[in-house]
């Protein structure tokens, strides 16, 4: 599906070339596809410039790579392994409150310590992909390698599907942390548990969903589709289905009003624990999915054709 939005807004073509082919959805640009002067064509999706540090060329019936300096490259696998590692221990953190909440054995106010220093996890992992996506590659400098602006901690990207994506999954986890604080306070009535837990934690709920919805159109360059040789793929639906999962056992956290008892203790602790696994899962399975950062960049043959590879 032909984005309309300008490809120049997420990558800049170089000078001499015009873009072909565009890829996304809605306002999101996620594929950029040019014709370079040597004959050869030149792919840029925003997942694997900014989670592997290249982009594909493809000449003569062999796809090649243009890469980041390893400067670049080196920061940008430093994001990605925060990111990782804090998911990874933000869902089990999350995964064992839930199942210790279960088993009925461990104090609520020690669940609730290990809720909120999971929260924590999960707030850190967002912005390090925040950070990350804000410091991708954004064209291509006369020495062949990919470019990126000055390096920054925060900005205002939102044509970006990768920073809307992130930008909404961190406002999920600040509104999952105040869920996470507002359980310390005491002697709370049923409305007040409502607005001041339950609500915050929707809406987490919520953001959660579309930036992972986000995620897959960013990966799938639209509509959904099947890429089982992608680990980026692999590691959106595996998130989505755990914000799934997080909604379901939102919804069964409500507390009714007439009996002031929640809909369901246990789809709130299983949803809980199998939705968290799922992003300490896919939070592990990011750690491979990381930049080069050889010292010395060469264009590496990763197979023959035009046909999809399995670094996307």
């Amino acid at each position: 599906m032909s984005a309309p939005l300008d490809p120049g807004a997420v990558f800049q073509v170089p000078s001499g070339s015009a873009p072909e082919q565009t890829g996304g959805r809605g306002p999101f640009v996620s594929r950029v596809r040019w014709q370079r002067p040597d004959g050869s064509a030149a792919t840029w999706e925003s997942r694997t410039a900014r989670k592997r540090g290249f982009i594909e060329v493809l000449r003569d019936g062999i796809v090649q790579r243009i890469r980041a300096r390893p400067a670049v490259a080196i920061r940008l696998g430093r994001c990605n392994t925060v990111s990782g590692i804090s998911f990874f221990l933000g869902g089990g953190l999350f995964s064992l409150a839930a199942v210790l909440s279960e088993l009925g054995d461990t104090p609520a106010m020690t669940l609730n310590w290990i809720f909120l220093a999971g929260g924590f996890f999960f707030s850190s992992g967002a912005y390090a992909a925040l950070v990350q996506e804000l410091n991708s590659p954004r064209g291509i400098d006369v020495d062949g390698h990919l470019t990126q602006t000055r390096w920054r901690w925060w900005g205002y990207e939102p044509v970006r599907p990768g920073w809307t994506a992130a930008f909404l999954l961190f406002c999920g986890t600040l509104a999952f942390a105040i869920s996470l604080l507002d359980v310390f306070l005491n002697g709370l009535e049923t409305q007040q548990i409502n607005r001041l837990i339950w609500a915050p934690e929707m809406v987490g709920c919520v953001l959660f969903l579309v930036s992972g919805h986000i995620g897959v159109i960013e990966v799938c360059h639209g509509r959904f589709q099947l890429l089982p040789r992608s680990l980026g793929w692999w590691i959106v639906v595996v998130n989505q289905v755990g914000s799934w999962l997080f909604f379901v056992s939102g919804l069964a956290a409500f507390v009714r009003p007439v009996t002031g008892e929640v809909i369901s203790v246990a789809v709130i602790n299983w949803g809980t624990a199998l939705g968290a696994a799922c992003f300490s899962v896919a939070g592990l399975a990011q750690l491979f999915e990381r930049p080069d950062t050889s010292p010395t960049p060469r264009p590496a043959a990763v197979g023959p054709g035009p046909g999809p590879s399995a670094d996307r």
